[in-house]
């Protein structure tokens, strides 16, 4: 549809975007080392659509019929290049059947209503004829929780909300915004900015994302520090369901009994379709500055996160890598090309030489980044503060320029996970949050899983990793693993990122951070939220969702 941005059908992202290594002198030899993998140059810049064969629609006439009387002709499809869009979302999983053409049960017919009215339309035809709906934000869930059913043989009607971005209005005075849940994230800043507001809300996903879809999969953003997550940031929205619409009013706090709102969020489309939201807006920063450090050990950058936490200084992030996840980044700067940046990367190379005498083991240094945002004389005053905290760890400042450079490379991670799939090669990520106590011990339990993993399935691999988004009590570990491609992709997945995920809980972490449960995480349901807690999710979903029509089979199957 032209009227509404999609991804390209078979990766992440635009078309014309791509991960590219040759300007990077350092990659290939980290990849040779990491995964025994040889890069090859990329050999293609699409897929032609051509190449798969999708199968047909079974929307009957009289269904497709009366979708039509509720949106119009022009904004209904059965097209196969966009049913293929709406199929899945950007899982490794998913994406390897999307390439492979193995598209086990396909949307029948996608859907772009213009309103609230349209969209309790739909539901209605749907509970009437008995359809499956999906409703459909950008696209770019990774735990399969828009992925249908392979045995589902009703009518599937994928909701695509992207006609429905509008930022409708903004008080001023309670710093609340009401916007509609299908804008894409750069369109809702770009609206917010130019009334000098903005959300704060920076997932890795944010250029192809919706504020609809952060919401329904309690999304967090890489500032959670300063504007929290989306559950934070949510604070009423209407959500249509077949017999009505929940309207839960933007109050700052209530005692009302179990709370609609979160019950709503993380709900994955099961409960009903968010149509719209109000979300804590904030004025536009003076000044933002991203500061990095270097730090000795993964034991004391832990130490330095944990001590920023409780210190009180506002911070808008505050992040740090292991050893491996800095040995990555690193590999991944740009061959130097003018004087200046020559100039630079000499420096760094003496600044490292200058660490080595001094005692430094650079394969154990972790490197951090913290953002501050305000006026300027409280920027100063702030980092000046956090510098004291860091050098009690032992850490060196680096400055504001790796900070500059993270702060512009953020959205553009994903790309690489498609680049590494044509070069025959997996990369993933997986995350969860643990108590401060515990996230040392999670860090060590998930690396030994995913080495015992990768040795079962005779795999060379690699696993890295970041600490972001503190609270009181913990924080989040982000987790990157890679291995080389064999003869059962999906099974040596399985047992790999079922290790990651196991460890997780067996350790004392969470099942997922911010990713959301979807089906890729589901099993681990029960653990988590304990036996008893998922039996209470399937009879609220199965009384609030009776015929099964709303997304069935996410969450809890």
């Amino acid at each position: 549809m032209a009227h509404v941005k999609h991804m390209k059908w078979w990766g992440w992202g635009e078309e014309d975007v791509h991960f590219e290594y040759a300007n990077k002198p350092a990659f290939a030899p980290f990849v040779k080392k990491a995964l025994g993998v040889d890069l090859r140059p990329r050999e293609r810049d699409t897929i032609p659509f051509s190449t798969v064969t999708v199968p047909g629609s079974r929307a009957g006439a009289e269904v497709l019929e009366a979708l039509r009387a509720v949106s119009g002709a022009e904004h209904m499809s059965v097209d196969d290049e966009l049913r293929v869009v709406h199929w899945a979302g950007k899982s490794v999983t998913e994406l390897l059947l999307t390439r492979a053409g193995e598209f086990a049960r396909v949307p029948d017919v996608v859907v772009y209503p213009a309103d609230e009215q349209e969209v309790a339309a739909v539901l209605a035809v749907a509970v009437e004829r008995d359809l499956v709906v999906i409703p459909f934000g950008g696209g770019t869930s990774i735990s399969r929780s828009l992925q249908p059913s392979p045995h589902e043989e009703r009518t599937i009607v994928s909701l695509d909300l992207g006609r429905m971005n509008q930022v409708l209005a903004v008080d001023e005075t309670a710093g609340l915004a009401t916007i509609q849940a299908g804008v894409l994230g750069p369109d809702m800043e770009a609206q917010l900015n130019a009334r000098g507001w903005t959300l704060g809300h920076f997932p890795d996903s944010f250029t192809h994302s919706t504020l609809g879809g952060w919401a329904a999969t309690r999304s967090s953003g890489m500032q959670s520090d300063k504007y929290g997550d989306i559950a934070d940031i949510v604070r009423g929205m209407r959500v249509v369901r077949p017999g009505g619409t929940v309207v839960l009013r933007p109050l700052p706090s209530t005692s009302t009994g179990p709370s609609l709102r979160e019950m709503f969020l993380g709900s994955e489309g099961r409960l009903g379709v968010i149509t719209e939201l109000d979300v804590q807006v904030h004025r536009v920063a003076e000044h933002r500055e991203v500061i990095a450090y270097m730090f000795p050990t993964w034991q004391r950058a832990l130490s330095a996160m944990h001590a920023i936490a409780r210190s009180g200084v506002p911070t808008t992030f505050a992040r740090v890598s292991d050893a491996h996840e800095t040995a990555f980044s690193l590999s991944t700067q740009k061959a130097p090309t003018g004087l200046k940046k020559k100039l630079t990367a000499k420096g760094q190379d003496l600044l490292w030489e200058v660490m080595r005498r001094r005692g430094w083991d650079t394969d154990a240094m972790c490197i951090g980044y913290v953002c501050f945002e305000g006026a300027k004389a409280e920027v100063e005053r702030h980092k000046k503060a956090v510098a004291g905290l860091v050098k009690h760890e032992g850490a060196l400042v680096l400055g504001s320029g790796p900070g500059a450079l993270y702060d512009q490379k953020k959205f553009d991670t994903p790309y690489l996970r498609d680049f590494l799939l044509e070069q025959n090669t997996i990369g993933d990520v997986s995350e969860t949050a643990a108590p401060w106590s515990k996230l040392a011990t999670v860090h060590q339990a998930v690396y030994e899983a995913a080495e015992r993993a990768f040795r079962s399935q005779g795999k060379q691999g690699w696993i890295m990793s970041h600490m972001s988004h503190s609270y009181h009590s913990g924080a989040c570990l982000y987790f990157t693993f890679g291995y080389g491609i064999g003869e059962d992709p999906h099974a040596e997945y399985a047992v790999i990122k079922g290790a990651v995920q196991q460890a997780f809980v067996d350790a004392g972490g969470t099942l997922s951070h911010h990713h959301g449960v979807g089906t890729e995480h589901s099993p681990w349901m029960a653990q988590d939220v304990s036996p008893e807690g998922v039996q209470l999710l399937r009879d609220l979903f199965a009384v609030a969702d009776p015929g099964a029509n709303l997304n069935p089979g996410k969450i809890v199957d």
